[in-house]
Order: structure tokens, then C-alpha cells, then sequence
């Protein structure tokens, strides 16, 4: 019986024995499989922190880059307010200039306008104070803002002659009583001849023939017609200034006249303007 009970004994200890074994297999097995786990864990961890990292400072940098453009854009934004008040300021300037020009040109053009109307005026007067005669004896034609009055020669001169006819004191007549009722103009009287060669004991030549016959109708008017001499001025153009070809008669007829030139007055011009600077400014 003892025996017995020894064996019984002997059995539990040893199936106790086996049955803790076990359990330690299958505990080691699960912590293994939990160890397995918490590595894997942790390097996923630390894949996470690392990535966080990265982000992390990509975040900063690119909020750093963000605040440096925020910054750059509030420096151009005050660059281009004083840029935008300089062009302001430029743009105002150019508009004053062009109102300035503007008014310069407006003065010229009512300056010329005044002008043109006396320059109409006189040869108006002129006309109708002798336009009788005939157009090959006398032409009145305005070039370039200036009166001429052109006399053919063979209305004021006997051939080769200085001495003003009669016929041509009633033109030069007509001719004063013009100019002398306009006390503002000055003129000179011109004279001119072909290129025919003359030489006499009293005419040296074209220039001679040409200065004489210009002195002679400024004589005429000064002395018959009492026109102030220090409105009038003579000169001798020769042969050089034709109006046609000296190689035909009627082209040396043409060339051979005496001319009337309405010397503009530039201070008289300018006067207008000034005069008229103040009323194109109101």
C-alpha cells in the first residue's frame, strides 16, 4: 500500500511536471511573438519620429521662406507705392509740360491768325486801290506770310532808264496812299533787270541800272507822295533773282521789274504774342 501510494505520488509529481513544461513552451512562444511585436513597433516608432522630424523642418523652412516672401512683398509693395508716387508725380509734371506747349502753340497760332488777317488786310487794300491794271503790269501776291507787290518794268522805266514815267507815278500813287494809311509796316523796293549787259558813261552795270531804279521810286514816294523815308528801304538785285528764263524776250520782260516787299516786323510779331500769352492763360 505504500508502495502503491509512493508510485501515485511519483505519477502526480511527474504529470505535474509535464504540465508546467508545457505552459512555459507556449509562455516563452507568446513572449517571443510579443517581442517580435514591440521591435516591430519600435522601429515603425522611429520611422514616425524620424519622418515627423523631416517634416518638422521642411514645415519651418518653408514657413521660414514663407515669412522672408511675405516680408520681400511688403518691401516691393512700399518700393512700388513710392514708385507709383514718383510716376504720379512724373506723370503730373509731363501734363503740366504739355499744358505749357499747349498754350505756346495756341499764342503762335492766334499770333499768326492776327497776322495773316493784316497781311489779308493790306493786300486787300492794295488791290482794291489799284487793281485796274493790268496783270502783266503790276502782280500782288503774298509768299510765305510777305506782301509783294511786283511793277513791270515797262510801266516805270523807258528802256535802259532810272527815270520813273508818268504813268508809273499814278500807280505808285495808289501805292502810297496804301502804306501810308498802315503806319505799322516797313518795305523795301527792289530792283531787278535781265541779264542783258549795260554800260554807259552814267551806268556801270546791272547792279548799277537795278540800284538806280529802286532809288528812284523810293525817291517818288518820299518826295511826291510824302511816305517816311525811315519806313523805306532800296536795294539792287541785278540779274540774279529771275522770275523766268533771260534766254526768250517774254522771259526778259518778266525779269525786268521793280518789286515792293512788305518787310515783316518781328518785334510787332512777337508783341502779339506776349499779348496774347495772358489771355490763352485765363
Amino acid at each position: 500500500m505504500r508502495k502503491l501510494m509512493m508510485i501515485s505520488a511519483s505519477a502526480l509529481i511527474l504529470l505535474s511536471s509535464c504540465v508546467s513544461q508545457k505552459k512555459y513552451a507556449a509562455l516563452e512562444a507568446k513572449q517571443k511573438e510579443t517581442q517580435d511585436m514591440l521591435n516591430s513597433a519600435t522601429v515603425k516608432l522611429n520611422a514616425c519620429l524620424d519622418q515627423k522630424d523631416s517634416e518638422t523642418k521642411t514645415l519651418r523652412e518653408q514657413i521660414a521662406d514663407l515669412r522672408q516672401t511675405n516680408r520681400d512683398l511688403i518691401d516691393t509693395q512700399g518700393n512700388l507705392t513710392t514708385l507709383s508716387a514718383k510716376g504720379a508725380e512724373n506723370l503730373e509734371r509731363s501734363l503740366e509740360s504739355m499744358r505749357e506747349k499747349d498754350l505756346q502753340i495756341k499764342t503762335f497760332r492766334d499770333a499768326l491768325n492776327k497776322k495773316d488777317s493784316v497781311t489779308l488786310a493790306l493786300v486787300t487794300s492794295l488791290k482794291g486801290a489799284i487793281g485796274n491794271l493790268n496783270d502783266e503790269d503790276i502782280e500782288i501776291n503774298v509768299e510765305k506770310g510777305v506782301v509783294y507787290v511786283s511793277i513791270s518794268d515797262k510801266l516805270l522805266f523807258n528802256s535802259g532808264r532810272w527815270d520813273v514815267t508818268s504813268r508809273a507815278k499814278e500807280v505808285l500813287g495808289k501805292v502810297a496812299t496804301v502804306v501810308k494809311n498802315k503806319p505799322d509796316i516797313e518795305f523795301m523796293v527792289e530792283g531787278h533787270t535781265d541779264n542783258k549787259s549795260i554800260s554807259t558813261n552814267v551806268i556801270q552795270d546791272n547792279w548799277d541800272l537795278s540800284v538806280k531804279r529802286a532809288t528812284s521810286v523810293v525817291r517818288i514816294l518820299q518826295d511826291d507822295f510824302g511816305v517816311p523815308p525811315e519806313r523805306m528801304v532800296a536795294a539792287g538785285r541785278s540779274y540774279y533773282v529771275p522770275v523766268a528764263s533771260n534766254d526768250t524776250a517774254e522771259g526778259r520782260a518778266r525779269n525786268r521789274r521793280t518789286r515792293i516787299v512788305v518787310l515783316p516786323k518781328l518785334d510787332q510779331f512777337y508783341q502779339m504774342i506776349e499779348d496774347g500769352i495772358p489771355k490763352a492763360a485765363n
